[in-house]
């Protein structure tokens, strides 16, 4: 009777220890990922003197498109490079107004640009009218093949405006964070087509706390979103 009592102890003592290392892990993460959140909503530390940042620039098609490539005339390309583009696997036609900014550069600035610019795709992760329960899928198919990049390209800045070809890469940007293996800066700028509300790649990413800056261009998203920054129109 003692022996077996004691034999139930003895094997009580395992699982004691595994569920404290649990709780010491979960603890841990925890602290992490709010310590993220919380360091993500602080303004950069600039660094003296100033160096070029590596940046992904996150293409999201039509007139995501077309206002992003408005606000990268106003990029200071000199500091912003080398630069990446990326959209998805469907989107030939985002891409070839990239490479055409990016020759607009060359033909203003000779040499000094050439080569800092490279073009890459990536899986959809929600098509236009595709159903929300399909889409978890084909986001976990983005996700994958967005790690692949986020690991090769190792941004430092990340620009997007939606749609949900952002969300992977800020999916991952956010986790690899949260791990220690790079941090990289995400800056969200909301569509001037958005007048009283998020955008549902904008609405995740704001509640969810995985983006540094997210930038509205009307004040009525200030009032109802507090964390968001009122820029005015950028178009």
């Amino acid at each position: 009777m003692e022996k077996g009592s004691g034999r139930c102890i003895y094997d009580a003592v395992p699982s004691n220890s595994a569920i404290l290392l649990f709780v010491g892990v979960v603890t841990i993460v925890i602290i992490r990922v709010l310590f993220v959140m919380y360091r993500s909503t602080k303004p950069l530390r600039p660094k003296s003197p100033p160096r070029p940042l590596c940046t992904l620039i996150v293409l999201g098609s039509g007139g995501h498109t077309a206002e992003m490539m408005n606000l990268l005339f106003a990029l200071q390309e000199d500091r912003f490079k080398p630069r990446f583009y990326i959209a998805a696997t469907t989107d030939n036609m985002s891409l070839q107004k990239a490479r055409v900014f990016e020759d607009s550069l060359v033909q203003k600035a000779g040499t000094e640009v050439v080569g800092t610019a490279q073009f890459m795709q990536i899986y959809r992760s929600r098509e236009v009218g595709q159903s929300y329960i399909t889409s978890i899928a084909t986001t976990l198919i983005a996700i994958a093949h967005g790690l692949w990049l986020m690991i090769k390209i190792r941004p430092e800045v990340i620009l997007c405006n939606g749609p949900g070809t952002c969300i992977p890469i800020c999916v991952i940007a956010f986790f690899l964070k949260v791990l220690g293996i790079r941090w990289s800066s995400i800056f969200y700028v909301e569509s001037i087509a958005r007048v009283k509300r998020l955008s549902l790649s904008g609405l995740l990413l704001y509640k969810l706390h995985m983006i540094d800056q997210l930038f509205v261009q009307w004040p009525q998203l200030k009032s109802k979103y507090p964390r968001v920054h009122y820029v005015g129109r950028l178009m």
